[in-house]
């Protein structure tokens, strides 16, 4: 049987990125404010991200000055990121496409050390896991993909990229001619449309079974 591999975004989409996070913000800046700063957050990290200099850690803390966070405060958000819980449907999802031939990877908008400590948080082995602050570029651009196939050698036709976030995943992903399950567990829509579309993991390993 042909190499069959699905990739994932990890936050977000396996982890709790949202409730991480917040969880920071509001012992930080309290809770009435947590939310306003979520929003906040996502506008500030991304263009932070712009031009790939950066590291994750490095995001997440001159993130958090611009919110207000002070110097002593402003580490806080990237040292919580490894104690950051996966979504509970995770563990049985992964180890099912796995059980059932499917190569697991990670394309992620993060460090090295955050990304293993997330991997041990889920419990599930993937073959590798690409990240930003390695690769100096951070999705949605589609450097993240074309190292996967330069490192792995994966076939384009037997892979599918799975993540919660259209804009920096499902976006660049369907640009590639790639086929995508979009994991839109907050309601949104987006164009282009994905391949799949679910609201959490539980129905993943039938979904990729499908699409192979």
């Amino acid at each position: 049987m042909p190499e069959r591999w699905a990739t994932f975004d990890c936050y977000g989409t396996l982890i709790d990125w949202n409730g991480g996070i917040r969880r920071v913000l509001a012992d930080v800046f309290g809770d009435g404010r947590a939310d306003e700063q979520l929003e906040r957050y996502h506008d500030v990290e991304r263009a932070l991200e712009a031009d790939g200099s950066l590291t994750y850690r490095e995001v997440m803390t001159a993130a958090m000055r611009e919110l207000g966070a002070s110097e002593e405060e402003a580490p806080a958000l990237a040292d919580s990121l490894p104690s950051w819980e996966p979504f509970p449907e995770v563990r049985a999802a992964l180890t099912g496409a796995r059980d059932r031939g499917w190569k697991l990877a990670i394309l992620s908008n993060t460090d090295r050390d955050l990304i293993e400590a997330s991997v041990r948080q889920i419990g599930v082995p993937f073959e590798c896991a690409i990240v930003a602050s390695e690769i100096h570029s951070y999705k949605p651009a589609t450097a993240h993909w074309l190292r996967f196939f330069e490192q792995t050698g994966a076939p384009r036709d037997g892979h599918v990229h799975v993540a919660q976030s259209h804009v920096h995943d499902i976006v660049p992903a369907s640009s590639l001619g790639l086929r995508t399950v979009w994991i839109n567990r907050r309601g949104e829509t987006g164009d282009p449309p994905p391949t799949r579309e679910l609201h959490d993991l539980s129905e993943l390993p039938d979904t990729l079974e499908e699409l192979a």
